[in-house]
């Protein structure tokens, strides 16, 4: 197994596809990428901006380029010595246009006679397939029937033979599915979906025959060498996804893998688990928090109490994951309930959605980990008391048979249950400090030592030194960047907390945890337009589901919320901007400093499309528009001359970082093996975060820049260098040997890479 030094993650949509990809081959290779990560490449729902809809497994994706592109691209990738790594997503596919989906398609005209029928997560036992379409029951009077097909407005629904004649209604009665009220199929769906999304349907890739045909493709990719790592989508909803991984390994025996498994704080990935690791999101909590000052965190506490914003978040998770349970995944709830043997109906679906609710991980992997398992059954028994008996039930019938469908099923939908509790709910209720509402974090956990830092990245590259690192994906909630500038709240929180207290006085938003997300928010992406903020507190307010909802809004607090943006820049702008200049240089910092530590701790490190220079977006799809690759062509060649830019609004800084650390990375990766801390000596030897590498390689970073400027910067702090000569790579000056005084290292970057030697 090759892993790439590094990896460049390349959103493709229509618009911006192979040959757009393409072009950027010589540019990425020129600031020392090791890998295209190209978004998911397979046939997808017409028009879709991320490609996860995928509809055709066997079909690379026309809107992008079809075939001939993707080989002019990875023939291109080839010649300038780039890998090329592609997202897989095996857990489900698009159903939202049934004639772009074959497999769906069948399904619907042949029902389980269909030589799909079983591909997809269906319970045949229920009767008719439920397509959850209608605005209400009421609207079945709106469908007609037109050649071959059933429609209804602009949706088409494929016809079974002979089925063609009478009035709409009665064609509709003869049909293998039924179109139905989208609340009803909340409630009573006969297909597993991927989330409460029901326009993507499960599918059974534990089965082999359709492991086979949905990663036939791929695996061709594979083998001809074309594609030269995988990443996995979703790994925690698969029926077995311990199975899965070793059936992809035995299959691409040589490919990089990673899967984008989201480990809770102190999880591991299962033992016995093929694969290189995690997409990374455990790194960017490691990274982030190490940079993070703890002293902030009780201001920022006592800021949420005042605004109203609630601060147990145990007590905001619990309930926010009841509200999946018992609102959103009700049918999921109901079929695991339905499995439960010698238990009530109603005791069976409270024990089942009380275990999901108890789950400290996004799912156990029995007969593999145990441990998850028993936790969440102990917690729920402690919580629901009067559920012992169902609970002792569910529990023995579970251990008995690990492999059977109640385990499968209720392991595979607590993902369900986390994901939509705690990602797209509870982090937009616990809003108080946004930067720690992160996949892979906790953000009832304040940050992470110095020492626990070390201790984790030596333990990486122990274990995982080809796992993904990331900083910024297509996931995040925020950008590594915003992230950056938030952290610096942290250390000025009294002053921070003081603006909020009054700014809400004047101008806040009738929701406590809406307003204290909106003025971080603010502040951390300034300057930004009032249409990306709007959109951007719109969606925190729908997932949130505290005021407004996706499903039912509530349209005065949505226009107000909508408004809002532009009412702060007209009575408050000038305040904003006068704070966030103070803010801007820590921040940057910030940003220099965890860059730095992403691309040279144990790990392959990513970097996602843009982020190369400052990049302040948030959530999806902000943090999917357009990146002005032309301007990083030509800082990067104006780079290539020896420039050594100023850290300041450009960002030229940070793109000096990532070429010449990539580009060492990719020319002496022996330089990247091992791991040993460093410690300073002085009065700022806290603010310093240093390893090794290797004998030959030395990182420096600095932490909390505020608090080191009011201290009087470095002063007399030193580090003990090995005999020398040392360079720094970022800037080409000499470092001599001995206990050398920090200040002089870090003079003009916050931030330093030093090699034994000649370092560039």
């Amino acid at each position: 197994m090759t892993a790439p030094s590094s990896t460049y993650r390349l959103q493709l949509r229509p618009g911006f596809g192979f040959d757009d990809a393409r072009g950027l081959v010589v540019q990425l290779a020129t600031m020392g990428v090791g890998a295209l990560y190209l978004s998911p490449v397979l046939e997808a729902t017409p028009g879709s901006t991320h490609g996860y809809d995928v509809v055709d497994p066997e079909r690379l994706r026309d809107e992008l380029g079809g075939e001939r592109a993707f080989r002019d691209l990875v023939d291109a990738a080839r010649e300038a010595g780039l890998g090329v790594v592609v997202d897989i997503v095996p857990n489900h596919m698009s159903v939202e246009v049934p004639e772009a989906n074959p497999w769906w398609l069948s399904v619907l005209r042949e029902g389980e006679a269909s030589p799909y029928a079983h591909h997809f997560d269906i319970d045949w036992s229920r009767g008719r397939i439920l397509v959850p379409i209608l605005a209400s029951d009421a609207d079945v009077a709106q469908l007609s029937v037109e050649g071959d097909h059933l429609t209804y407005f602009d949706h088409r629904f494929p016809l079974a033979p002979g089925t063609g004649r009478g009035t709409p209604q009665e064609v509709h009665a003869r049909q293998h599915y039924e179109l139905v009220d989208w609340r009803r199929g909340n409630a009573e769906l006969t297909y597993r979906r991927f989330f409460d999304i029901t326009t993507l349907a499960a599918v059974t890739v534990e089965r082999p025959e359709v492991f086979e045909q949905a990663h036939r493709e791929i695996l061709r990719w594979v083998e001809r060498g074309d594609v030269t790592g995988l990443r996995v989508d979703h790994p925690d909803g698969l029926a077995d996804p311990g199975g899965y991984v070793r059936r992809l390994r035995e299959a691409a025996p040589d490919a990089w893998i990673v899967i984008e498994k989201i480990l809770h704080p102190g999880e591991s990935l299962p033992a016995g688990w093929p694969v290189d690791g995690t997409t990374g999101y455990d790194a960017m909590r490691e990274v982030f928090g190490v940079l993070l000052d703890p002293a902030g965190e009780p201001t920022f506490t006592a800021l949420a109490d005042r605004l109203g914003v609630p601060t147990d978040y145990a007590a905001v998770e619990e309930d926010a994951r009841r509200m999946v349970t018992d609102k959103i995944l009700v049918a999921e709830v109901r079929r695991i309930a339905g499995l439960v043997e010698g238990v009530d109906g109603e005791a069976a679906r409270a024990a089942v959605a009380e275990t999901m609710i108890a789950f400290g991980v996004y799912r156990s992997y029995l007969p593999e980990v145990e441990s998850s398992w028993g936790e969440a059954i102990a917690r729920a028994r402690f919580r629901r008391p009067a559920l012992g008996d169902a609970l002792t039930a569910l529990d023995r019938q579970v251990r008995a048979d690990p492999g059977g469908e109640l385990a499968t099923r209720i392991q595979q939908t607590s993902g369900m249950v986390v994901a939509k509790g705690t990602e797209d709910t509870t982090f937009y209720r616990y809003t108080r400090f946004a930067a720690l509402n992160e996949v892979g974090g906790s953000p009832d956990v304040w940050g992470v030592g110095v020492e626990e830092f070390h201790r984790l990245a030596a333990a990486r590259e122990a274990s995982q030194p080809t796992a993904m690192t990331a900083l910024t994906t297509h996931d995040t909630k925020r950008s590594e960047d915003t992230r950056a500038r938030l952290a610096v709240l942290a250390e000025v929180a009294d002053e921070f907390a003081g603006k909020v207290v009054e700014w809400t006085d004047r101008c806040g938003l009738d929701e406590p945890a809406l307003n204290l997300l909106a003025w971080q928010t603010l502040v951390g992406a300034w300057p930004i337009s009032d249409e990306r903020l709007a959109d951007y507190l719109l969606k925190a307010a729908r997932e949130s589901k505290l005021r407004t909802t996706w499903t039912e809004p509530d349209e005065p607090f949505e226009d107000a919320v909508a408004e809002w943006p532009r009412r702060v820049r007209d009575e408050i702008g000038g305040e904003i901007d006068e704070f966030v200049a103070r803010i801007e240089a820590p921040g940057w910092s910030n940003s220099l400093s965890q860059k730095l530590v992403q691309l040279t701790m144990p790990g392959v490190p990513d970097v996602y499309q843009g982020t190369e220079l400052w990049d302040f977006s948030l959530v999806d799809p902000d943090n999917r528009r357009e990146v002005d690759h032309g301007l990083r062509r030509e800082l990067l060649e104006r780079g290539a001359q020896g420039e050594l830019p100023e850290v300041d609004a450009s960002g030229t800084a940070k793109l000096l970082l990532v070429r010449r650390t990539l580009r060492l990375r990719r020319d002496r990766p022996e330089l990247f093996r091992g791991y040993r801390p460093l410690a300073a000596d002085g009065p700022a030897a806290d603010h310093l975060l240093a390893y090794a590498r290797s004998e030959d390689l030395v990182v420096l970073a600095t932490r909390l820049p505020v608090g080191l400027e009011r201290d009087g910067g470095w002063g007399e702090t030193t580090l003990e260098l090995p005999d020398g000569p040392w360079t720094d790579a970022l800037t080409g000056a000499s470092v001599d040997a001995g206990q050398v005084r920090v200040a002089s290292v870090l003079g003009r970057y916050p931030m330093a890479l030093l090699v034994r030697g000649e370092g560039r």
